[in-house]
């Protein structure tokens, strides 16, 4: 069942693609092009943008606006905004894909990783908004897009800080969705499970399903272009860690250490 408008055509679409310098933002910065997606590319990362954009115009002959934006600061944050909405009049779609993943556990808790975190997965993306969303309430029109984490579902080893700025943003992303649905503005929450960037070439432990950059953005244009207000992936591991959410802990505990920890 569509939850949101379909957004079956990016031909054209205007979309400001945020944490587009490598893993996940990268590979939709690609799928976007090539579905023909008008782009507004940023990251703190200027360089990498400047080369992206270069893949771009190589692959698909085309070519983005760069707009460079660190999402920790408020200051870059309403700088940006209002470069992009004096290159854009509308804004189609605001995929925000930015976010930062440090292994912690108990023993390596430090409160600056932790508020990095924070920082950057939360409110990041509530920095943002707080621009934005008087322009997407004046348009009556548009998505939001906010990449979250099946890590959000529940708690995962090392991820004691990550995992609940995930959960945290899924909350958001609900909240979002009861507000601003009924105004005719799409919001979309986005739950990848393992996926292969230099995020997670770190860990140590096992990766169940582990998935490529290319396959989540396309997962994740698809299930834009299906309404859907989650899109999980890949299913055969999201679908294990929802089922994981409703069983009682002593079971909980047992299958995560089995299949997940081992």
């Amino acid at each position: 069942m569509s939850l949101n408008p379909p957004l079956k055509d990016f031909h054209n679409k205007n979309v400001w693609l945020i944490g587009a310098s490598s893993g996940i933002g990268h590979a939709c910065a690609r799928w976007l092009a090539k579905e023909g997606a008008n782009l507004i590319i940023s990251s703190r990362r200027e360089e990498s943008l400047l080369d992206l954009n270069q893949t771009l115009t190589n692959e698909f002959g085309v070519q983005s606006n760069i707009i460079p934006l660190d999402v920790m600061s408020l200051e870059s944050v309403e700088k940006a905004q209002a470069a992009v909405l004096n290159h854009f009049s509308t804004i189609d779609l605001l995929l925000f894909v930015s976010g930062v993943y440090t292994p912690i556990e108990a023993k390596t808790l430090n409160i600056v990783d932790a508020e990095n975190m924070v920082s950057t997965n939360l409110l990041g993306p509530i920095r943002v908004l707080n621009f934005l969303i008087p322009q997407f309430l004046k348009q009556g029109h548009g998505h939001i897009a906010l990449v979250g984490s099946v890590a959000g579902y529940s708690g995962l080893p090392k991820s004691l800080i990550y995992g609940p700025t995930k959960a945290a943003l899924l909350n958001f992303a609900e909240s979002l969705y009861e507000d601003l649905n009924p105004l005719g503005i799409g919001v979309h929450i986005i739950c990848p499970g393992f996926v292969k960037t230099p995020a997670t070439a770190i860990n140590d432990f096992k990766m169940p399903s582990l998935i490529s950059p290319e396959r989540a953005a396309e997962e994740i244009g698809n299930g834009l272009k299906k309404g859907e207000f989650e899109t999980h992936f890949p299913k055969e591991f999201s679908f294990f860690l929802k089922l994981l959410r409703i069983l009682p802990y002593p079971i909980y505990f047992w299958l995560v250490k089995k299949f997940i920890t081992q």
